[in-house]
């Protein structure tokens, strides 16, 4: 059933901090580099490529489908960029500064046996193809000095009553599992070289798609109410929040081990719903059960929204996030007016 734990990661518990600001990151001149990515045609990879070329750092995208990277980025909007299909990714991972690894199948899907295996194997997968090249890329002055590779925090299970930080145990259930068999691949990397950031990343919510855009749906139809219990917890960060931590691991030594991807302030599921309800215009007093959620997103997506962890940040002094859900949704642009 996967790994106990993961390996190689030395982790050094800091002050949790509680600032509820936009992140406040380094401002020191960050030499130009050279980022080779998985999954970046992805919700948060589309958003890291933007703020990487508009820094004039050059971004080499790790993808299967040339002709799908390439309508997302055509090459006469992105100068900058290079797309390399498989058969090109050890030759832009030799050549780069850092990498950052964001692939995986979506889990909010129908599930089977199949699927689930598929969920795994697509990110296990590709972070081991990526770890060989990293490995292989010659001496420590040829190879990338940095490997971001994201998970979840899917990793800790779940509980409406235990909060969790880097130091937590994982869970049992296979969320935990995928995780825990994810990391356990990315720590394969040579960490005597390469600095190695895991990033456990929580519900990222922008207005572009992710989990919101699979909940304004369901609040139109169920008249906003909450999802099951909603004792639930929902651990979540802003789009915006997660491309800067991403950067800032990147360009930050400091930055090293496992990091949690979460805004300062979980909330429950009824409070996100609450107040989510009350901007979209929609009440909030009957609840959604949960067969009517997986009949209209399936068993990935339910779970998703239905099963979490009360998640912080425990591992970091400096990560400074905006922690309101009322000022996000209003970024979102879903604020009636």
């Amino acid at each position: 059933m996967g790994f106990p734990s993961t390996p190689n990661l030395k982790l050094e518990p800091r002050p949790r901090t509680r600032r509820l600001l936009r992140c406040a990151l380094s401002s020191e001149p960050v030499p130009p580099m050279t980022v080779s990515i998985t999954g970046a045609t992805g919700f948060i990879g589309r958003r890291l490529v933007h703020k990487l070329l508009s820094d004039d750092h050059k971004v080499c995208i790790l993808t299967r489908s040339a002709s799908k990277a390439a309508s997302v980025f055509p090459a006469s909007t992105y100068p900058g960029l290079t797309i390399a299909q498989q058969g090109d990714w050890e030759a832009c991972v030799r050549g780069s500064t850092a990498v950052v690894n964001l692939a995986g199948m979506p889990i909010s899907t129908r599930w089977s046996p199949e699927i689930k295996q598929e969920i795994k194997q697509s990110r296990v997968n590709v972070t081991s193809k990526v770890v060989k090249y990293i490995n292989h890329a010659g001496n420590a002055d040829t190879r990338p000095s940095v490997f971001v590779s994201a998970t979840a925090i899917g990793y800790y299970g779940t509980s409406e009553i235990h909060s969790f930080d880097e130091s937590s145990p994982s869970g049992n259930d296979y969320l935990a599992e995928v995780c825990r068999e994810w990391e356990a691949t990315a720590c394969q990397v040579n960490q005597e070289d390469v600095r190695l950031v895991l990033l456990r990343i929580g519900v990222v919510l922008g207005k572009d798609g992710g989990a919101l855009a699979k909940m304004i749906p369901l609040f139109m139809m169920f008249a906003g109410g909450p999802l099951g219990t909603g004792r639930q917890w929902f651990s979540w960060i802003h789009l915006d929040d997660l491309v800067n931590l991403i950067y800032e691991s990147l360009t930050n030594p400091t930055y090293k081990g496992v990091i949690n991807g979460t805004a300062p302030n979980p909330v429950r599921l009824s409070e996100l719903c609450e107040r989510l309800g009350r901007i979209v215009g929609r009440p909030s007093w009957l609840p959604v059960p949960g067969f009517a959620l997986k009949a209209v997103l399936g068993e990935g997506a339910s779970v998703e929204l239905f099963t979490m962890a009360r998640v912080y940040v425990g591992n970091l002094d400096s990560w400074v996030t905006s922690g309101e859900l009322e000022d996000e949704f209003r970024v979102f642009g879903v604020l009636r007016r």
